[in-house]
């Protein structure tokens, strides 16, 4: 097999081998402390857009980018080694919800410049910090139908989530990410179209950047949301040769390690990731999720020294509180070694 020859991110592959890496936590939880406004998310420019754009976070990134440059600051500032772009919902077939299909190429691109700008103030040689353009799920899924009574009913095609995620894919990559993190994956058909799309990108740009792909377990059965065990979804995405492969959101870190231990036994030369939520919903807390950041930390530390994880943080819930303690609790522990070389090498 040749080695990956990557164009940006080249330090990555060097850094997970040696030291666990911080991934930043959640963007909406953050969002939601500002208490934003109908009117903060439409500004000046959508003041008459005739649909409701309130939680459309993505939009903030053009016209509130002072809020997701304080919020990618906040986890800089409490350790992350990574943070990921404001554009989770930011895919032309998310944003046509709001009517704002058009603009997704552009908000993927100030998403990209605003995590650029904040990366680069906290870079240092001795912890270089890099930007995770993050390529989210989607509404609408390739594998599942919208109506019980039509089990053949689908409401987005492949080549749709093809062009979609391609869309994204470039202004991400124009914009300054050092990595791609398809992630929140629950139907694995619409990941393959991000994976392909990806794929298609660096064919035709020459650029080829690190990958990360990050499933959801959905609950208890152990399976994401259309159908396939931890195991059936690797072999599904290995093709894509990604850095890292992982799991996020759905669950907190305690239920979540089974599956984190299935996956690190099936992906032997591969670095995993993990970013759980902080636990189970929980409305009377102020992050809407029941853990405090010593409790997701330390379940995290224990990831950790079970050598099972090259890349931890968090998800929903999880605030730079929980990554200043997650980076502080893995910061003694051992990487997770890969059983086997991992190919890449730096850029010439």
């Amino acid at each position: 097999m040749k080695p990956i020859i990557y164009t940006r991110g080249q330090a990555l592959p060097g850094i997970l081998a040696h030291r666990i890496a911080i991934l930043d936590g959640a963007m909406g939880t953050m969002i939601q402390r500002f208490k934003l406004t109908e009117a903060n998310y439409r500004g000046e420019r959508f003041r008459d857009h005739p649909k409701d754009l309130k939680n459309n976070g993505e939009l903030l990134s053009l016209t509130r980018p002072d809020v997701i440059r304080d919020i990618h600051e906040g986890y800089l500032a409490a350790g992350a080694d990574i943070i990921e772009t404001n554009t989770f919902g930011a895919t032309r077939i998310a944003q046509d919800d709001y009517e704002l299909g058009d603009l997704a190429a552009e908000m993927n691109l100030a998403s990209a410049r605003l995590a650029r700008e904040a990366a680069d103030k906290f870079s240092t040689p001795n912890k270089p910090r890099f930007v995770a353009g993050a390529l989210g799920p989607t509404p609408k899924t390739a594998s599942i139908s919208p109506d019980v009574n039509d089990p053949a009913a689908r409401n987005v095609d492949f080549e749709q989530l093809r062009s979609a995620y391609f869309e994204q894919t470039q202004a991400l990559v124009e914009g300054g990410a050092d990595l791609l993190l398809v992630e929140t994956i629950f139907d694995t058909l619409n990941a393959k179209a991000a994976l392909f799309a990806i794929d298609e990108y660096f064919q035709s740009s020459g650029e080829r950047l690190p990958i990360i792909i990050s499933g959801t377990v959905t609950d208890a059965s152990g399976r994401i949301l259309s159908g396939q065990t931890v195991t059936a979804f690797w072999y599904s995405v290995r093709h894509a040769r990604p850095l890292a492969v992982g799991l996020n959101c759905a669950l907190g870190a305690a239920l979540m390690k089974p599956y984190i231990q299935e996956l690190a036994r099936v992906a032997p030369d591969t670095f995993i990731s993990c970013y759980p939520n902080a636990g189970l919903p929980n409305p009377m807390s102020d992050t809407g999720f029941d853990e405090t950041p010593e409790v997701t930390s330390r379940l995290l530390r224990e990831f950790a020294a079970d050598g099972l994880v090259n890349i931890v943080g968090g998800c929903c819930g999880t605030t730079p509180e929980h990554i200043a303690a997650i980076g502080q609790a893995v910061q003694a522990e051992v990487a997770r070694s890969l059983r086997q070389e991992f190919f890449y090498k730096e850029a010439a």
